[in-house]
């Protein structure tokens, strides 16, 4: 994964600095991207090995995690959701600060940690 890290700085993030129902670039500058090597499961949904930029829309109590064709792209700006290989829906958890946006790898889990959030999406190879 490759992502910029935004600071929460004392700034209102969720809903906020990050407005809820919008797409969000999900980091700082350029859009996050992921790399999979081969074809795995995303919440139990396929998608191909390849390299994506990786979007979200945040919600109070539903993100949805987007996988976009298109890996380099500033920002969100270009965004086309026409070129999105797969769209999942998740649910956010209350956790403990995190100044700087971070992603952490958990046993079979990806977690989007920033202010008092963590976003957890399962990753897992397809059978």
């Amino acid at each position: 994964m490759e992502y910029g890290r935004p600071k929460v700085r004392g700034r209102e993030i969720w809903g906020g600095l990050v407005p809820y129902e919008k797409i969000w670039r999900t980091g700082a500058d350029e859009a996050t991207t992921i790399a999979v090597s081969k074809d795995v499961n995303v919440e139990g949904e396929k998608l191909a090995a390849g390299t994506y930029s990786l979007f979200t829309i945040p919600g109070k109590t539903e993100w949805t995690i987007i996988f976009n064709k298109v890996a380099k792209q500033w920002g969100a700006y270009r965004y086309d959701k026409a070129q999105d290989a797969l769209r999942v829906n998740v649910k956010p958890e209350a956790a403990e600060h995190v100044e700087e946006m971070t992603f952490q790898i958990e046993g079979n889990k990806v977690v989007l940690r920033w202010e008092k959030l963590s976003v957890p999406f399962v990753i897992s190879a397809v059978k």
